[in-house]
């Protein structure tokens, strides 16, 4: 059920709701509605409550009262270009949990991520706890020796192997860096777009955290281990079957600051005329 309905009291007939719906099914020739047997055809995007100027507007148990008005509460163009030019990967985290709080509004953040065809079944999978990551990197590395004195590593993944061995002879934590947390994006297989949904919500995990002073990397090399190299972590991490692995990411407090941000040149870019 939709529930959408309208306050036809605050409601002024502007016909926006039905004009920006992607499909197509509300009808505004009077008070807006959505007839029953076209319910099944919504996207369950929310842009017409989103768009409604007066607020009239609920469906699927939400409404304006619910949301925070735009206006006045965005950032100026500014701050948002500097918060993305000064984006930074950070490989050295102070040895403390973040409060569970902060990291459940980074995962309610990046929920709100887009889709392809509005699916939202973007997957968390979520080590909150500096004891418990240690332990999963002892099975990542445990895994990985395995693996190289049963089977030997792929030629492009052989130096791996240079990992657990410093891993193991220096204590060097190459794979986490030390990070306290751990949060891998996955998507059901038949989604629109599994891999390309969890990269667009893992970016908007790391935005969010720049603003909160949260380190985060993106962890290509974990992804491999994961899902080429210890395929067994997948099961470890209780990980849906069904899921493709999009990505890895370490995040915890940073032990490093940085102060501005830098010049990369001037973007390639094409254009087709």
């Amino acid at each position: 059920m939709l529930q959408f309905s309208v306050n036809e009291q605050r409601c002024s007939r502007c016909q926006l709701c039905a004009k920006d719906c992607p499909a197509s099914i509300i009808d505004a020739s009077g008070i807006p509605l959505i007839c029953a047997e076209d319910e099944a055809k919504c996207y369950r995007c929310g842009h017409c409550l989103a768009i409604c100027p007066t607020g009239s507007i609920a469906i699927l148990g939400y409404n304006a009262e619910q949301s925070t008005p735009l206006a006045g509460n965005l950032p100026a163009a500014e701050q948002m270009e500097t918060l993305i030019k000064g984006r930074r990967s950070v490989r050295h985290y102070l040895d403390a949990n973040l409060p569970k709080q902060e990291i459940d509004d980074l995962l309610q953040v990046a929920w709100h991520a887009p889709t392809g065809h509005n699916t939202q079944k973007v997957h968390f999978t979520v080590i909150d706890d500096k004891g418990v990551l240690a332990r999963f990197r002892d099975k990542v590395y445990d895994g990985l020796e395995e693996r190289i004195q049963r089977d030997g590593l792929p030629v492009n993944r052989a130096f791996f192997a240079d990992f657990v061995r410093v891993w193991r002879e220096k204590n060097v934590d190459v794979l986490f860096r030390g990070a306290p947390h751990l949060v891998v994006a996955s998507s059901p297989q038949v989604a629109t777009t599994p891999a390309y949904d969890c990269f667009i919500a893992l970016s908007y995990f790391e935005l969010y955290a720049q603003t909160k002073g949260i380190g985060t990397v993106w962890n290509g090399l974990l992804t491999w281990a994961i899902n080429e190299l210890v395929p067994s972590l997948v099961h470890e991490l209780g990980i849906p079957q069904e899921h493709q692995v999009g990505y890895a990411m370490v995040f915890g407090p940073a032990a490093v600051h940085y102060a501005r941000t830098i010049n990369r040149g001037p973007a390639k870019v094409a254009f087709y005329r």
